[in-house]
């Protein structure tokens, strides 16, 4: 008998799961080898941890996976107008696109699906709403990540590329209209 996969369950954040989600990413992504430590770069983990700041802007819905238990996986934030896309360089100005950001998982989930069904999930969304691609920022230090967005058909798209600090970022792409 094979084992069944694990039920996922993707819907936006509730209010009283900001603090506890605002956690998991701040671990999540402290835990990632060569990503800056939150006393190198404060402003961003208080960005990380503050999901009611980010839930607050317009056109940006964070997206939570939970269980059958329901337990939380794991986010995504989803930002259908890029105008407020909120990183740095140029992203904010590409008009035919939705974005996504800030995807983690609990480290206690990881390999579980839950990253890929976020992600997919937002590639379905941004189809919906008509959008010629989806755009994303990652670094050297999320190389699952990266991986994951490269096997899901996302390329380098080095126009939207920038420093944080003394980190790289680097940006991506995925069309999504027919070739």
């Amino acid at each position: 008998m094979t084992p069944r996969a694990p039920q996922l369950t993707i819907r936006p954040v509730r209010a009283d799961e900001y603090e506890r989600l605002g956690k998991l990413l701040v671990a999540a992504y402290a835990a990632l080898p060569g990503m800056p430590q939150p006393d190198e770069q404060p402003a961003y983990y208080a960005m990380l941890a503050d999901v009611a700041g980010r839930v607050a802007r317009p056109s940006l819905t964070v997206f939570v996976a939970t269980n059958e238990g329901g337990d939380l996986l794991g986010s995504i934030d989803f930002i259908a107008d890029m105008r407020h896309y909120g990183s740095g360089g140029p992203a904010s100005e590409i008009s035919d696109a939705a974005g996504v950001r800030l995807l983690a998982v609990d480290g206690a989930f990881r390999g579980q699906g839950a990253g890929k069904a976020l992600t997919a999930f937002c590639i379905e969304r941004a189809r919906a709403l008509g959008k010629a691609r989806v755009v994303l920022h990652t670094t050297r230090a999320m190389q699952t990540a990266w991986a994951m967005y490269e096997a899901l058909g996302f390329v380098r798209f080095p126009e939207l590329d920038f420093q944080q600090g003394s980190l790289a970022v680097f940006g991506f792409q995925l069309g999504l209209l027919p070739g």
